[in-house]
């Protein structure tokens, strides 16, 4: 029993001692559930989770505009100058670089491991900030493809 929970163990251990709340949590409710015997659930968040993060991700962005914090001539301004355009570009960037990061954690779930091992290593050493698996997964898989490319030559 305990060899079948020992990565997630693993997992909560690190985000315990690295106080990265996000870490903790997420791996503390999926060992809840599956000593609870919810294999449902567990599917279910396998299936789902990823884009109902993304939903509340892009709802905590948006709330702004709810709120009246933000303008249509603060949106405008905002993309029309050169912090802004750099703004855009980042975002497509990022989103470009997120889809094989994604399709990674899909067909190879074991290296969420080695994606917080990197983060907590950055947060320690480079005084990063723990930006999540998307991002993380996303230069992991470009760094696979360009691994890829230089190994055909």
């Amino acid at each position: 029993m305990l060899d079948r929970n020992l990565p997630l163990l693993f997992i909560l251990t690190l985000g315990l001692l690295f106080r990265n709340e996000l870490i903790t949590t997420s791996a503390g409710i999926v060992l809840v559930l599956k000593a609870a015997n919810l294999p449902s659930v567990l599917a279910f968040l396998e299936r789902r989770s990823l884009q109902l993060g993304l939903v509340l991700l892009t709802l905590s962005v948006l709330t702004p505009l709810s709120r009246d914090r933000l303008t249509a001539g603060d949106l405008l301004r905002a993309v029309s100058s050169w912090i802004g355009l750099a703004a855009v570009v980042g975002g497509a960037v990022a989103s470009t670089i997120s889809r094989p990061g994604v399709e990674l954690l899909q067909s190879r779930p074991d290296v969420i491991i080695g994606l917080m091992v990197g983060t907590i290593l950055g947060v320690i050493f480079w005084r990063g900030i723990p930006v999540g698996p998307l991002a993380a997964s996303g230069l992991a898989a470009v760094l696979l493809m360009l691994l890829r490319v230089a190994h055909r030559r």
